[in-house]
Parts: C-alpha cells; structure tokens; sequence
C-alpha cells in the first residue's frame, strides 16, 4: 500500500505543473465562464476531466501490453515520451508572460449566453480528447513513475485521482481566476510556474531515457 501511495503522491505532484501551466484548457476554461458564465464553464471543466480519463484508460492497457509484448516498441514509445518530455520543458522554459486579458481569452466572439450543459459539457471533452499531447505526457510519466507490476485496477484508480483533482481545478479557475485581481495575479506568477514546469519535466525526460522495461 505504501508503494502505491508513493507513487500517486509522485503523480501528482509532477501532474500538479501540468494542471496549472496556462494551456488551451485553461484558456477555454475562461473564455466558457467570460463568454457563457460560470456555469458553462463549471460544465466544460467536467468535460475535461472526463476526458482525461479516456487518455489514462487507453494509456494504461496500451502501455501494458506493449511492455508485455515488444521491448522494440517499449523503446520507440519510450523515446518518444523522452522526447514530447524534454520538448514541452525546453518550450516552457521559452515561455513568456501568459496574456490572460479578457480580449485576449473571449477573442472575437461576443458572448450570447444560453449554451446547453450538453454543449458545454461537450466542448470541454472533445477538446481535450481530440488532443494529442496527452497521448505523450501520460505514457511518458506512467512509464517513469508507476511500476509496470502495479495492478491495472490501482492505476485506474490514479486516473480517477488526477482528473478529479483536474475537475476541481478548472472549477476553481471558473469561481475564482476570472475576476479580474485574480487574472492578473495568475498573469504574474506564469512565467514561473512555467520554468518550474520546464525544469520538471526535462528532468523526468531524463529519467525517462534511463529507464528499461521491467
């Protein structure tokens, strides 16, 4: 049990700087809540997490069995995953201040109201979904921080873990991170939020480009 716990809390703290470095969802977060209220964009933000658990389940079988079947292919999706790591590190160390102004968030579009819980719903889901970042990030932290001897049933049960703590998340950033003090102050802290992400996931690349299969 221990080494379970060790390993979520080894999640989740690496899962942590990918939740709140600025990105496409939290952008669709804001504008939801900016453009359509805070309703909408509680909704979205379930979407999201939903989500987030279609990339785990696909992640989890797919890395099992190509682990149990090829060690070629547990390199190619290794190097990859060391790749996508040290990519997203280096680009997050080149960021720049994140511009989360209103005009910036709702662009063009002049908010009307109304959406469907369907719709908002929706959109958060398919945005992430459709997504192929995830595909890499949750191959390459699974491959470098969970056992392949951790039963599938505990690794589902990280997933639920993370996109429950994603959820909460964005409903926060939908509460709270759309007044304007709050905006601005997240604005500040970007910039640092992203070097620390960098230099998180370079070192996990890293690691990553060490490991062997089990």
């Amino acid at each position: 049990m221990s080494q379970y716990l060790l390993e979520l809390a080894s999640l989740m703290a690496i899962f942590a700087f990918a939740i709140v470095s600025p990105g496409a969802d939290l952008a669709m977060v804001m504008r939801q809540s900016i453009v359509h209220g805070r309703r909408a964009a509680v909704v979205t933000s379930f979407g999201i997490g939903t989500s987030l658990m279609f990339h785990v389940t696909y992640t989890i079988l797919g890395l099992g069995l190509i682990i149990s079947q090829s060690i070629y292919l547990f390199n190619i999706v290794k190097w990859c995953g060391v790749a996508y790591l040290v990519y997203i590190g280096i680009k997050a160390l080149r960021a720049g201040k994140a511009d989360l102004s209103v005009e910036a968030v709702k662009g063009h579009e002049e908010g009307r109201g109304g959406q469907s819980a369907v719709r908002a719903f929706g959109l958060g889901f398919l945005a992430n979904a459709l997504n192929p970042k995830p595909v890499f990030f949750f191959l390459s932290i699974f491959s470098t921080v969970v056992s392949a001897h951790t039963p599938i049933a505990v690794k589902f049960g990280y997933g639920v873990v993370m996109a429950t703590c994603l959820i909460a998340w964005f409903v926060g950033v939908s509460l709270f991170m759309t007044t304007p003090r709050m905006r601005a102050a997240f604005a500040r802290m970007s910039q640092w939020i992203d070097r620390a992400s960098g230099l998180v996931f370079i070192a996990l690349g890293i690691k990553l480009a060490t490991e062997k299969a089990h």
